[in-house]
């Protein structure tokens, strides 16, 4: 039987298929991805997820029950331990220190996603807020299976590839699959509409996150 989700994957897929074919995502299998772009994005990505996982807290402290709230705190608490996991044994290999890389400038698409997702989270009902935050998880496990079945010869690129393919990261994305479809049973058509439209905005700026990388992304002036 067709849930929630199914739609909402449905809806954004042209926008996940852009991101499969990106040539970011085929660099890190192939191992033609250069270096610069690789460092780029992990410097970024240190960014994203230190508001990311305050997000978590927010959408968290606005659950309907308790497991809700717990789940989300503890995930926005793991989006930091994860972070100092996987970047720090990419920063110690580049010779960068935490003050370095807190120094590193936040790129347009960064700053543009950030943005968007604590807005969203302050601003909008709890239901549009899971639709905001969801690409985030699903799209990067979706990514990471897709890329781990590839491999990659590059040590870094298939270190990052095993953390988003793997089961860990897996379990943890079903766990909001399931909220979502939870919720998504007792909303209207057009709140469900609500969720899908920032569930697409969501993949499109996992694909701009990408591209911006990619393009080693500065800001014009």
């Amino acid at each position: 039987m067709s849930t929630f989700t199914d739609s909402l994957w449905q809806a954004a897929l042209p926008v996940y298929e852009k991101i499969l074919a990106h040539p970011f995502l085929r660099g890190l299998t192939d191992g033609t991805l250069p270096a610069e772009a690789f460092r780029h994005y992990v410097l970024q990505d240190a960014h994203y997820l230190r508001d990311y996982g305050r997000g978590l807290a927010l959408i968290g402290a606005r659950a309907a029950s308790d497991d809700e709230f717990m789940m989300f705190a503890q995930h926005g608490t793991n989006a930091i331990v994860v972070e100092r996991a996987l970047h720090e044994g990419f920063f110690s290999a580049w010779k960068l220190d935490r003050d370095a890389v807190a120094a590193a400038p936040v790129a347009p698409a960064c700053h543009h996603y950030t943005s968007y997702l604590l807005r969203v989270a302050q601003e909008r009902p709890y239901h549009e807020a899971l639709g905001a935050f969801l690409p985030c998880y699903w799209v990067y496990w979706e990514v990471g299976k897709a890329l781990t079945a590839a491999g990659s010869p590059n040590a870094l690129y298939q270190k990052w590839i095993d953390t988003y393919g793997g089961d860990e990261f897996g379990a943890t994305v079903r766990q909001v699959l399931d909220v979502v479809n939870r919720v998504g049973e007792r909303l209207t058509d057009e709140q469900r509409a609500g969720v899908a439209r920032h569930f697409v905005t969501g993949t499109r700026l996992e694909w701009m996150f990408w591209d911006g990388a990619w393009k080693m992304e500065t800001w014009p002036a």
